[in-house]
């Protein structure tokens, strides 16, 4: 727990997107904790409304953040119940393994519409109610936006995405006063990393290095609630992403290396392995 947050939190207006489950959810009742008024989306409506319930009654929309219209409507309305907004935090998203060559194409549509137009979607509805002062928008991205692992294209491809409408947002927001983050983690205990990476061929592949080591997702939130309360530009987690961003290539060229050797046979066994999305698509199966 970081000391200090809450007066820099508290009366804060947040909107968090994916707040159904995992960072989002945990994420929402801390800045509640801390005195922040919080909007919740997402798309498991009675998952949301249990979380909603745990923020202290906070507002919340059931939203498919890959639709527009949605997602404008969603952020409209909840900002006009939270009497405006501070800090939108994009974090909704998606993963699963595909091979590019041989796997489902559905897969990398469909993660590529959560995690790209899902985050573009929510800062541009939300846009215009945090450039001022104080506001803050914050895109959730990953570690796999600098470092690029076989078998999650799909996903790296993504949050590179995301890192890159951050940067591109931060820019054309300065004038305004407000600021942009984007947020790194690794591997973090949560539902996506245990349904997305937990595959036989990625076990086929097997755990290397710091890049795969699973962290409490504690550390994710302690780490979002400082920088949130501190409108930081780069926030990560667990401690040795920070300072591997700038070295991406090296990382890139040391995994390239040490995959190598059992990226055949995982491979054979990713294009007979049926995988599912994370999170479960409205209408949609994987």
């Amino acid at each position: 727990m970081f000391k200090g947050t809450d007066h820099q939190l508290a009366g804060r207006a947040v909107l968090v997107t994916g707040a159904a489950r995992g960072i989002g959810a945990a994420l929402a009742r801390r800045l509640f904790e801390r005195g922040a008024r919080v909007g919740l989306v997402g798309i498991e409506e009675p998952l949301l409304a249990e979380q909603a319930r745990l923020a202290g009654g906070a507002p919340f929309r059931s939203c498919d953040v890959t639709q527009r219209d949605q997602v404008d409507a969603a952020v409209a309305e909840i900002a006009k119940e939270l009497g405006g907004l501070d800090v939108v935090v994009a974090n909704a998203g998606v993963a699963a393994q595909l091979p590019i060559v041989g796997g489902n194409p559905e897969i990398f549509e469909r993660t590529m519409a959560v995690n790209v137009l899902g985050t573009y979607y929510t800062l541009r509805a939300a846009g215009a109610h945090i450039g001022h002062a104080r506001g803050y928008a914050l895109s959730v991205s990953s570690l796999a936006a600098a470092v690029h692992l076989p078998l999650m294209g799909a996903y790296c491809a993504s949050k590179a995405a995301v890192e890159a409408l951050g940067n591109s947002l931060r820019i054309e927001l300065q004038h305004t006063g407000a600021r942009v983050g984007t947020a790194y983690f690794a591997e973090i205990d949560t539902d996506m990393t245990e349904r997305g990476f937990g595959t036989k061929a990625a076990s086929r592949i097997g755990r290397f290095g710091p890049f795969t080591k699973v962290a409490p997702l504690e550390r994710a939130i302690e780490a979002l609630e400082k920088g949130i309360a501190t409108r930081a530009r780069t926030i990560a987690a667990p401690g040795f992403v920070l300072p591997l961003l700038p070295f991406r290539f090296v990382a890139q060229r040391f995994v390239d290396a040490v995959i190598r050797r059992d990226i055949a046979d995982a491979l054979a066994i990713a294009r007979e392995e049926r995988v599912e999305l994370t999170t479960p698509q409205p209408g949609r199966r994987a």
